[in-house]
């Protein structure tokens, strides 16, 4: 099974997360249009792995995001567009939707479900009703969610420049790969975590 419940440290225990990679995603545009449409049966976050540079990366979106929906502060309809909203370093909504959401061409995918208590009382899908659903419904190779598997989807010159890193020498000039990475995901997350101040 490769639908992972994480943890996250300062979110009230009644709040669930779920992560999930699909590789290869061979039903891209379908997925699309199901959020287009807005079928509930399809309230995820489904993010294009190749913005994606670390699970770091995606867990602080993921953090930003059901804190705003905790604290009744949501910019976007619900958590998981919020969550896609969270990984822009910019206020356009439309923008982070295009540039990180899921579109027609996206190969490969990860999938976030945050689960919590309806306001009507109502039980918040399981695990393995989540897993179920995805898959069934996402037509891809399933692969765990770790920074080894997530550097593989990662298109670097496209975070660069949604980023705007391009034009920083300092970080071309670093040789080892491992200490690059590190500070780009640095510099991504610090781009997130200023947006809007």
């Amino acid at each position: 099974m490769s639908l992972e419940t994480v943890t996250v440290e300062h979110l009230p225990a009644s709040h669930k997360v779920h992560v999930a990679l699909f590789r290869d995603v061979r039903n891209a545009a379908f997925l699309h249009q199901q959020l287009l449409g807005r079928n509930p049966d399809f309230e995820y976050a489904f993010i294009d792995a190749s913005v994606v540079i670390s699970r770091l990366q995606l867990l602080s979106a993921v953090f930003k995001a059901t804190l705003a929906a905790v604290n009744g502060a949501l910019r976007t309809p619900n958590v998981h567009s919020e969550i896609v909203s969270s990984m822009s370093s910019s206020n356009n909504i439309a923008d982070a939707y295009r540039r990180y959401g899921i579109s027609p061409s996206t190969k490969d995918l990860i999938v976030v479900k945050v689960t919590f208590p309806a306001d009507n009382g109502a039980e918040p899908l399981t695990h393995d009703q989540i897993w179920e659903h995805l898959k069934t419904n996402v037509e891809g190779e399933a692969s765990p969610v770790t920074d080894e598997q997530i550097v593989t989807t990662s298109d670097v010159a496209k975070v660069r420049k949604y980023y705007k890193l391009n034009g920083l020498k300092w970080l071309d000039e670093i040789k080892d790969d491992n200490v690059r990475q590190k500070e780009m995901e640095s510099l991504v997350i610090s781009a997130m975590a200023l947006r809007g101040v």
